[in-house]
């Protein structure tokens, strides 16, 4: 891996030299924009709207619109500003780390000693550790003041950037705000169904499914030409029933089906079958 920052973590006078690396990566099937008439690469240009030149990277600066002005921040203004400067990662506090809402999480990235003695960084790691908390930590990166979570992941500090709470949007839905009545058997047959499907997490189980089919869908044109059987590489998707079942029927339905039990009232459903395929020919 590339660090893609360096600088010191400061705990009070404690000052710890670290690289940061991304922890996460993409693994989705690269696609481009093609025409679909000959294949031909859809490129973008740009374009000034006062001399209608291509401009280059290199001279490409951002701007603040203020309705009939603009401001123009060149990469030298940017680079000026006290925040961006500063190569430190400051922890401001510890926190319990329940308190830290979920939601907040953006991007993950692991920070690695950058000296020859990684003692203080291992002090630092040993003490998250021992006193159960998180440390939560300001930084600039990228023309951003970051703020986030830092924690020990696999014996190694790993740093959780955090949306601020002004980004997080407030969940108001007037579909909620009348209350239905929930049995007993209705709870009850939910808990069911949650203990049937209760077990460990373990992500190594899971996969990008679409990713893997747009694979298998891409080799397959590799092999055959462009032209390609869809239901052929895939299968066909068996269709669902068009029932509309209670809430109750729902969850005694699904425990069953996932105990591995089959019941008089879901074995009807083939039979309705043929008639929904006369009526959609």
């Amino acid at each position: 891996m590339r660090s893609i920052w360096k600088g010191s973590l400061s705990f009070g006078l404690v000052n710890v030299p670290v690289k940061l690396y991304s922890a996460t990566e993409d693994h989705d099937v690269p696609l481009h924009q093609v025409h679909d008439k000959d294949g031909g690469r859809i490129r973008y240009k740009r374009v000034c709207e006062i001399d209608g030149e291509t401009v280059d990277y290199e001279h490409i600066a951002k701007a603040y619109v203020d309705g009939d002005q603009t401001v123009v921040l060149t990469d030298d203004d940017l680079k000026a500003l006290p925040a961006e400067r500063s190569k430190d990662i400051d922890v401001v506090e510890f926190v319990p780390t329940e308190q830290i809402d979920p939601i907040m999480f953006e991007k993950s990235y692991y920070l690695a000693p950058d000296s020859k003695s990684n003692k203080a960084y291992v002090l630092l790691m040993r003490t998250l550790e021992d006193t159960d908390r998180t440390a939560i930590v300001q930084f600039a990166l990228r023309q951003r003041t970051r703020l986030a979570a830092l924690r020990v992941r696999d014996g190694v500090l790993t740093l959780q950037t955090l949306l601020y709470d002004d980004e997080v949007r407030e969940a108001r839905f007037p579909e909620l705000d009348e209350t239905p009545r929930i049995t007993d058997a209705e709870l009850k047959m939910s808990r069911q169904l949650v203990d049937s499907f209760a077990s460990d997490f373990q992500p190594e189980k899971f996969t990008d499914e679409y990713q893997e089919q747009l694979r298998t869908l891409v080799e397959a044109k590799l092999e055959q030409g462009d032209t390609v059987d869809t239901e052929a590489t895939f299968g066909r998707e068996t269709e669902g029933g068009g029932e509309v079942l209670d809430l109750m029927e729902a969850l005694r339905r699904s425990v069953e089906e996932k105990r591995g039990a089959s019941k008089p009232a879901a074995k009807k459903s083939p039979a309705k079958k043929p008639a929904a395929k006369k009526k959609s020919a």
